[in-house]
């Protein structure tokens, strides 16, 4: 099976961090967020992943010159603009010819960290014949989500996207991985912008011809500071992963932390519960507390960051300075 993964995205969430790169270019842990995701694609049967690019797409075609990635063959679809989510599966799928291909194929969003089975939801969208299948996972606040009402053989009843938390019918959201038929890429209108969340799927649903699988896997939409850090400190408990290339002063105090190679940790500094970038100083008696910082910045002497500040590449923090829920440099500035 191929699958179409979405890239193309600004990563305004993310920024500053994503400021000079995509989002889906960002460590987690040790490899980028790109390569989470094609390997959980491949342990899952896909041979072939199609990459949906419009932000920076040079990130990637350079990052795996040899067109492979995690063990994937990989091919590259570059939107001339922004097309929205269906508009880029129309554009990646008609780039590879998947819309004439006899067999269904999946879509991925890009930020999605999982470890669904993808054989359980192909195997609902043959028994069903459906033209769309979807993943759905429970989440505390659904507003922030397409909420999704199935019938008892999984047939999607409506589609709502980003509902009001009280009026929510269920806590069951759009995972964001689907199975798709190439009949579903001839609906999508050419030339203009069209979501498969508002479009698409509310279409497919009229016609009785979407249908879903709840699923308890892990799974984490990691295109937030608060995602992108969680997902990281979860991963390092679950996998023992420890860093590697690391110079931490001996009085220095770091606790369930991600610290990337190259990373120094002055005398008496705090790392706590926060994420560090490649090549970073924090310096004598810093402290970051539940953080971000990316790569090559320095953290002066005796400053603080707390309450999911995020740092971009490249920042100088002065000594003694203060960040409580800051973003430095400021996207909106």
């Amino acid at each position: 099976m191929r699958a179409v993964v979405l890239v193309g995205g600004f990563g305004t969430r993310l920024r500053p961090l994503t400021l000079h790169r995509p989002k889906q270019m960002l460590p987690v842990l040790d490899r980028p967020m790109i390569e989470w995701v094609a390997g959980w694609l491949g342990a899952n049967g896909v041979d072939e992943v199609v990459l949906s690019l419009g932000y920076r797409p040079e990130a990637f075609t350079e990052a795996y010159p040899d067109g492979r990635c995690a063990g994937v063959r990989l091919r590259y679809a570059v939107e001339p603009e922004p097309l929205d989510t269906a508009g880029a599966i129309r554009f990646a799928a008609r780039a590879v010819g998947l819309d004439r291909a006899d067999e269904p194929f999946l879509v991925v969003n890009g930020d999605v960290i999982t470890d669904l089975a993808i054989g359980e939801l192909v195997a609902l969208h043959r028994a069903r014949g459906a033209e769309a299948t979807i993943a759905l996972t429970p989440v505390e606040d659904p507003s922030r989500y397409g909420v999704v009402p199935i019938g008892p053989d999984g047939r999607v009843e409506a589609f709502i996207e980003k509902p009001d938390r009280a009026s929510a019918p269920s806590n069951w959201i759009n995972a964001g991985t689907y199975v798709l038929n190439p009949s579903v890429v001839a609906r999508i209108a050419d030339g203009r912008r069209v979501s498969i969340e508002r479009e698409t799927f509310p279409a497919l649903v009229a016609d009785g011809a979407l249908y879903a699988l709840q699923s308890d896997a892990a799974w984490v939409d990691a295109g937030t500071p608060a995602t992108y850090l969680s997902v990281q400190l979860d991963l390092a408990r679950r996998t023992g992963w420890q860093p590697v290339g690391v110079a931490v002063d001996p009085s220095a105090t770091v606790e369930e932390a991600v610290l990337a190679e190259g990373v120094s940790v002055g005398a008496g500094a705090v790392v706590r519960g926060s994420v560090v970038g490649r090549a970073t100083v924090i310096e004598a008696g810093a402290v970051v507390q539940d953080s971000i910082v990316g790569q090559r910045a320095v953290v002066g002497a005796g400053a603080v960051l707390e309450a999911l500040s995020v740092v971009g590449d490249d920042v100088v923090i002065e000594p003694g300075r203060r960040l409580h829920a800051e973003l430095v440099p400021d996207p909106s500035a």
